[in-house]
């Protein structure tokens, strides 16, 4: 009989986590080469649904199954040694990792009865800025586990690979052409369907995901990775791009984390150090307020379905909404909340029609549409835009 398994969201942790899981329950957050839900589901088999703020709730639904679930927290990095101590939990039994309680079995609205100490490292989620840190250490793993007894296709002769090309994987139907790829620090994983073209210079470890298109000459730098159906250009470093958009032109992005349907015009560039190099604030949605990372480097984290025009600079740590548009000279504030529209100069709150509008344009790209259901959940965020400016 299949295992119900809900990855349930951290309340506190997902407001933390905002702008990114304004539009999706924290296991839908890309780090190596899988979502937090897809590594769960490789190693650890069942009938997934979501424990998450209700109006995400019809998009990503709720699924009991009576008393018998596991309920996993859905910050946690999932390996195989921790996917097996959470499979083998009785009814009423809790794993827990430090202060985090892993995962529980039993009914939702249950506390668990006995816990079980996990001794093994685990790996939470909690801030946006955690995604790009530990997307290193995923690409290894993620690499390690998707390629172990496969076969990568050949590299074709107008390449270049430095280091051991057992570090190289290209999934089927992948092209790439006139590429240098550098594997000495991380292995570098082409999916399928991806485009490299020509010129293109890659230091691993990178993941560039099915569909994917790295253009003529651009410049990425590990830990990257770059999200199914995205286009990219320039310099990249340590940038992870959810899925679904674009930074295709000249322009740098680093320690940054965009979200899906996003675009960066060309020769737009978002700082990642400050020019006195003094430790980082970003703005928390939690306490509304900008705080400290420990950090030296952050870039842009994008909320879905934001834009930048033609040649935007980005301040240090900038956080933008969903449905942000920005264009114009000068740099914008360091926080921009959701369906804003404007520049330097100020921002106006955008109509909601004209976010769907352009929306569903952006989307049709990509030949996807705008569900019904979908349209609901932006227009519940759409009446929260007040809540968290």
């Amino acid at each position: 009989m299949s295992r119900n398994i809900i990855l349930a969201d951290n309340a506190e942790a997902r407001l933390s986590l905002l702008p990114l899981t304004f539009t999706r329950p924290i296991a839908r957050l890309l780090t190596g080469l899988f979502t937090i839900e897809e590594r769960w589901q490789r190693y650890l088999p069942g009938e997934y649904s979501y424990l998450t703020a209700d109006y995400l709730s019809e998009v990503f639904p709720l699924r009991e199954s009576g008393d018998d679930n596991l309920i996993i927290d859905s910050r946690v990095i999932a390996d195989r040694q921790l996917a097996e101590a959470v499979a083998a939990l009785r009814m009423g039994e809790g794993l827990m990792a430090g202060d985090v309680l892993v995962a529980r079995r039993g009914a939702v609205e249950d506390e668990p009865e006995s816990i079980m100490e996990y001794e093994g490292p685990v790996t939470v989620i909690n801030r946006p800025f955690d995604v790009f840190l530990t997307n290193g250490a995923s690409l290894e793993s993620d690499f390690a586990e998707v390629t172990r007894g496969r076969t990568s296709q050949p590299l074709p002769p107008s390449c270049m690979v430095i280091g051991d090309a057992s570090r190289l994987f290209i999934e089927d139907g992948a092209t790439v052409s006139g590429a240098v790829i550098n594997v000495e620090t991380g292995p570098v994983y082409i999916g399928r369907g991806a485009t490299v073209m020509e010129g293109a210079c890659m230091r691993g470890p990178i993941a560039v995901l099915d569909h994917s298109t790295v253009n003529m000459g651009a410049k990425i730098y590990g830990a990257t990775t770059i999200g199914p159906h995205s286009k990219v250009g320039g310099e990249l470093n340590n940038v992870v791009i959810i899925g679904y958009s674009n930074k295709a032109h000249d322009g740098f992005l680093g320690n940054a984390v965009i979200g899906e349907w996003c675009n960066l015009g060309a020769g737009c560039t978002a700082s990642n150090l400050k020019n006195d190099y003094t430790e980082i604030k970003l703005w928390n949605y939690a306490s509304r307020r900008f705080q400290r990372t420990g950090l030296q480097f952050c870039g842009l984290i994008m909320g879905d379905h934001s834009k930048a025009g033609i040649n935007t600079m980005f301040n240090t740590a900038t956080v933008l909404g969903v449905g942000v548009n920005v264009h114009g000279t000068g740099f914008p504030r360091n926080f921009v909340p959701s369906f804003s529209d404007g520049s330097a100069a100020g921002f106006s709150e955008q109509s909601f029609q004209k976010f769907l509008d352009v929306a569903a344009r952006v989307m049709a790209r990509r030949d996807r549409t705008l569900g019904e259901a979908e349209v609901r959940m932006y227009e519940a965020l759409y009446s929260l835009t007040e809540t968290y400016r």
